[in-house]
């Protein structure tokens, strides 16, 4: 059922598996037990549900019975915008043991459906067939690969796949409140579609992946520390593809007002917390300091003659290293 695609990125390499319990994580933990491929599993527990405590346990005696090694965390109370601070809690969790034991991929269980509905989500808000193609089988981040295994097969088939082995998952039973937008998209939009015209869809994402392919060429992004760069594709939507996937490896995702304002502007603050600027040849995504940072006057002066954007000229004060490269690329 997998591809080899993925298996190949897989074999040989240190791998982390993020586990739930759940149908989609139960199922790609088996198959890739069958496929023998080498992998570890974490799991965090948000305390949300009661049966949490028995999907922990669950993925510590697998790891146990197959001898691999299960990481757990116990994530810190959520008082509001859950989806959004989980998914962050998740994925620091993830990064900060892909950095402890230099795990080489981070595979994650999301498939067809969530592919689909990410699609829908999007084409509502606006979106263009970059942004619509959405989740890729294999995503490059700054020191592991993302790699998503079951984005060719529908949950339906995962299922099936479940049923057959006679493997063990848990419900979870929040995939059923319609007040959660993906859900809601789930049950009233994605399922349905899927169930009358699932060979469509599944050719239709083959078409998506090429055409993004051909529509965003590849680009070489580089790190001075905390700064991120990339030569300018001279297309700003190809350029805000790029700053979002930036971002996306920083655990935030640029808003719909946030994309229609890089078009427009050459320097903009996202999320209280990065700075995304134009500058020369150069797009750059850095920590977003307070203008009230004092500097210099010769500081300034050098930032006015080679053209550093003053919302960015706090950051390069209090890191010159950075402002000494950064010079010498604009130069």
């Amino acid at each position: 059922m997998l591809e080899n695609s993925t298996l190949y990125q897989l074999r040989g390499k240190k791998n982390l598996l993020a586990f739930s319990g759940g149908v989609d994580s139960s199922a790609l933990f088996f198959l890739l037990l069958n496929e023998n491929i080498e992998f570890d599993i974490a799991i965090v527990d948000y305390k949300q549900r009661e049966q949490s405590e028995l999907e922990v346990s669950y993925a510590k005696g697998l790891a146990s019975r197959y001898n691999l090694f299960c990481h757990t965390l116990e994530a810190p109370s959520i008082e509001s915008n859950f989806e959004a601070k989980a998914r962050e809690i998740r994925y620091d969790f993830f990064e900060s043991l892909i950095r402890k034991h230099s795990y080489d991929n981070l595979i994650t269980a999301h498939h067809l459906g969530d592919r689909f509905e990410w699609m829908l989500m999007q084409f509502c808000r606006g979106a263009g067939c970059a942004e619509m193609a959405g989740m890729q089988k294999l995503q490059k981040r700054d020191t592991y690969t993302l790699v998503r295994p079951l984005l060719h097969l529908d949950k339906s088939e995962l299922y099936a796949y479940l049923k057959k082995s006679d493997i063990k998952y848990f419900e979870d039973e929040t995939n059923r409140d319609k007040e959660i937008k993906r859900n809601y998209f789930r049950h009233r939009h994605t399922n349905v579609l899927l169930d009358k015209y699932l060979s469509g869809i599944k050719k239709s994402f083959e078409y998506l992946d090429a055409d993004r392919e051909a529509l965003v060429p590849e680009i070489k992004i580089e790190h001075i520390k905390e700064l991120t760069y990339f030569k300018s594709t001279n297309n700003t939507r190809s350029d805000i593809f790029i700053i979002d996937k930036i971002l996306k490896t920083k655990s935030y995702m640029l808003s719909f007002a946030e994309r229609e304002l890089l078009r427009e502007q050459s320097s903009l603050v996202v999320g209280r917390e990065f700075l995304v600027c134009r500058m020369g040849e150069f797009v750059f995504v850095s920590p977003y300091l307070d203008a009230k940072t004092p500097m210099t006057k010769e500081f300034k002066e050098e930032c006015r003659v080679i053209k550093i954007a003053p919302k960015m000229r706090p950051y390069l004060y209090k890191n010159r290293d950075t402002f000494a490269k950064v010079k010498e690329l604009l130069l």
